[in-house]
């Protein structure tokens, strides 16, 4: 869709893709067989200011908007998903810090981003995910530090993280209100990496538990004020949903040009299946379905730009997205028969 795009935002996107095509492409099969980042290449995306697009300049970084963002997630979720989930999820733990952080808090975390490190968002537990007012992490303050202890799961970025945003209960009886949001440094005594876990894809992306065994951060480490994580949280995932929507509409996108140019290849009955109706069909599905996710996908960009963050529709974009990513990786399966299960063929990862 680059009619809709600025000349500004045009040029990220071919940037993007560029880069994708060059550094991220090439080394997708060897790191998803390893189930690893590839961390030069991350470096050198952290170099060209892909982790901080949406840092603001005087915080070092291009003080870019949404749209810049996500042309950037969903190119180089096309070129390998796991690499840009990496990436964004440095962009969602840096979110809630530019929400409510302090001066410091953001220059410090801002840093680390544009020198190539990674943060993590550390909210979900084992017993809380979709209810985080569930989580069981605690931080108790005692004189003029706050002493973490909990454990968090499905962590992206986890084992190579600079820096963890970690939601824990201040009030353990105040329900959400009595939650509160840390910044926590690597490093720090009693923080260590739990199980890691493989996954069947997105494996460019490492996700792991995050232990806590009564970590001591000074009283400034605190986000905001006390009793406000759980809506720091929800702002947060309200304006960084919509990555999530670009990388889905990225993953599709490959998958459909994986499929027509395999159709356009594979001969049966002496003509390309292209040629045959019903994978027409298909692929034409698999368009219609990709095109009128991205649509939303922009649309939602340009109000969070706009000023207009509307959660409800930025759930819609992810949603539909997600779904139309499923359907059109399995129609891509299919559209490959057998050697769509077979990881020679890039469909099966």
């Amino acid at each position: 869709m680059p009619h809709i795009l600025s000349e500004e935002n045009r040029e990220i996107q071919e940037m993007a893709r560029e880069f994708a095509e060059a550094k991220i492409r090439p080394v997708s099969k060897e790191y998803d067989l390893k189930g690893e980042t590839p961390l030069s290449v991350y470096k050198e995306a952290a170099g060209l200011g892909y982790t901080s697009l949406c840092i603001p300049e005087e915080f070092g970084g291009a003080g870019l908007g949404t749209f810049a963002n996500i042309l950037v997630a969903e190119e180089f979720a096309r070129a390998d998903a796991g690499f840009s989930v990496a990436v964004q999820a440095s962009t969602l733990a840096m979110k809630p810090i530019l929400l409510a952080g302090t001066k410091e808090q953001k220059q410090y975390a801002a840093d680390a981003l544009i020198n190539g490190g990674m943060g993590s968002f550390c909210l979900t537990e084992p017993d809380a995910g979709s209810d985080a007012g569930a989580i069981r992490t605690k931080a108790v303050k005692k004189d003029g530090e706050y002493i973490i202890t909990g454990r968090k799961c499905f962590i992206t970025n986890a084992p190579h993280a600079d820096f963890y945003v970690v939601f824990a209960k201040t009030e353990p009886d105040a329900g959400t209100k009595g939650i509160s949001a840390f910044l926590v440094e690597r490093g720090r005594e009693g923080l260590s990496i739990g199980k890691h876990e493989d996954k069947m894809g997105i494996r460019l992306s490492t996700t792991a538990d995050v232990i806590l065994e009564e970590v001591h951060v000074p009283e400034d480490h605190l986000l905001g004020a006390e009793g406000k994580g759980f809506k720091l949280a929800m702002q947060t995932l309200d304006r960084t949903r919509l990555e999530c929507a670009a990388m889905a509409a990225g993953l599709s996108q490959r998958a459909i040009d994986l499929s027509v140019d395999y159709a356009k290849t594979r001969v049966t009955f002496g003509k390309p299946i292209a040629k045959l109706q019903a994978i027409q069909f298909m692929l034409a599905d698999m368009e219609i379905r990709n095109q009128a996710a991205r649509s939303l996908v922009y649309q939602c960009a340009a109000m969070i730009d706009s000023g207009a963050v509307d959660g409800k529709m930025n759930a819609v974009a992810k949603t539909f997205s997600s779904e139309a990513a499923m359907q059109n990786t399995l129609d891509a399966v299919q559209i490959f028969s057998g050697y769509g299960y077979s990881r020679e063929y890039e469909v099966k990862n």
